[in-house]
């Protein structure tokens, strides 16, 4: 049976599609708008640099090797320095999920070439959302994560996108899985760094003990599940495990257990036509009545409610 770890599974609910933008040449000054109302929006930053102005106020200095997720779907500016925004400067914008001709000309399609290397060069990827299942990972990304690359993979990424950029026969396809490559490898490296900031769940796959079980229950949610089976999974005693679980996890083994298929329930309510029993049994519970009660109990709507609302 193929092996499906959380971040997998949340990951697989967003992709770049047909919203690359890259850009050689960017002098000062200068603003960048986004307003595509995407659910993420990655930037790496191949030479030069700048800030990002969120709506809440935010500020975040990026340059030469840093790649930033911003979560939206609200509009935010990259200006070559914060008064940019307010003073005399080139403006682009980019619309491509909400304008087909992708707002300023001059940032949409590919451009690639040998101007200034004190020009700012930038690689931008929105990604659509693929159903339900991104707002569980929205969840858990701040609303701006910035992660240092290294230089090596800089460079790696800079001549991939100028491959990519040379229009041939499948040149968007290959560039929207590249950045489908670096959102993982970005949004993975935060997560190691994240530390106490990272989700429960991510520190639970990289524990010796909780791993083998919380990898076990991933893998086969639907199962019978209980403190002891886990702990068995863990190699430990039940009293070990489930006290190590909630002090790594912040909550009881089996209120975990529910809280994640509860989160699937909802994907399979809103992105499926499975019917209530079915997505019941996909989760663990025998008939749609027990699965009925437990979804109404947690969420407080009943699945069906649930799945009018959402739809």
């Amino acid at each position: 049976m193929r092996s499906v770890d959380p971040l997998s599974s949340l990951l697989s609910g967003i992709r770049a599609e047909g919203s690359v933008v890259t850009h050689a040449v960017l002098s000062a000054p200068w603003a960048i708008r986004f307003a595509d109302a995407a659910p993420l929006t990655m930037i790496s930053v191949l030479r030069g640099g700048g800030t990002l102005l969120l709506p809440d106020g935010t500020r975040r200095a990026v340059e030469a090797g840093d790649t930033a997720v911003v979560r939206g779907p609200a509009p935010f500016h990259l200006a070559d320095h914060p008064a940019a925004v307010l003073g005399a400067h080139t403006t682009y914008e980019i619309a491509c999920f909400t304008d087909p001709e992708c707002g300023g000309q001059e940032l949409s399609g590919i451009r690639w070439g040998a101007e200034s290397r004190e020009a700012t060069a930038l690689i931008v990827g929105a990604y659509r959302a693929a159903g339900h299942r991104h707002e569980r990972l929205l969840r858990a990304l701040p609303p701006v994560l910035v992660v240092t690359e290294d230089a090596e993979v800089c460079a790696w990424l800079e001549q991939a996108a100028a491959d990519a950029a040379q229009l041939t026969a499948g040149s968007q396809a290959l560039m929207d899985r590249l950045l489908d490559w670096a959102l993982v490898c970005t949004l993975r490296n935060w997560f190691d760094q994240a530390g106490a900031d990272a989700p429960s769940w991510y520190r639970g796959l990289a524990d010796p003990v909780l791993a083998p079980a919380l990898q076990a229950f991933h893998d086969r949610p639907a199962g019978a599940w209980t403190v002891a089976s886990l702990a068995a999974r863990a190699g430990v005693s039940r009293a070990l495990f489930a006290k190590r679980f909630t002090q790594l996890m912040g909550r009881p083994p089996l209120a975990y257990l529910t809280e994640c298929r509860m989160d699937e329930a909802e994907t399979l309510l809103a992105d499926t036509d499975l019917s209530i029993a079915q997505i019941g049994r996909s989760v663990g519970y025998a008939d749609a009545f027990g699965f009925s009660a437990a979804f109404k109990r947690h969420r407080g709507l009943s699945p069906s409610t649930f799945r009018a609302t959402a739809a």
